[in-house]
């Protein structure tokens, strides 16, 4: 990758890529992943609505070490909340990051929870 170009942009590009072939409806909605350098957001939303149906963010939970656990325990968090609303399966969305530590441990953890994708 050239240098010249800034990181947040290039992740945007990817993410579009993504979001092309990613979407969420009202019996599949979308799981979308943030990732910020000191937490983690994870959203389910439906793309048919546009609506947020439930979140769950690292800031929530009291503070954990390593950012790896932190996103595990969002990613736990994020069924927790679903399974009120009725949701158990989901289209994972990584918003342009790879799919790969932090992001990895919050699907790992959604999983764990009980959700499908």
């Amino acid at each position: 990758m050239p240098k010249d170009r800034n990181s947040v942009a290039l992740r945007k590009v990817r993410h579009k890529r993504v979001r092309k072939k990613v979407s969420g409806s009202t019996e599949q909605p979308r799981l979308c992943v943030f990732r910020s350098l000191r937490s983690i957001y994870a959203q389910i939303i439906d793309d048919s609505t546009g609506r947020t149906i439930t979140s769950a963010s690292s800031k929530e939970s009291p503070s954990i070490s390593p950012k790896t656990a932190a996103s595990n325990v969002v990613g736990k968090m994020v069924p927790e909340r679903a399974k009120s609303q009725g949701i158990t399966e989901v289209v994972f969305d990584r918003g342009g990051y790879k799919y790969h530590g932090r992001v990895k441990a919050l699907a790992d953890g959604a999983r764990e929870g009980g959700l499908k994708f």
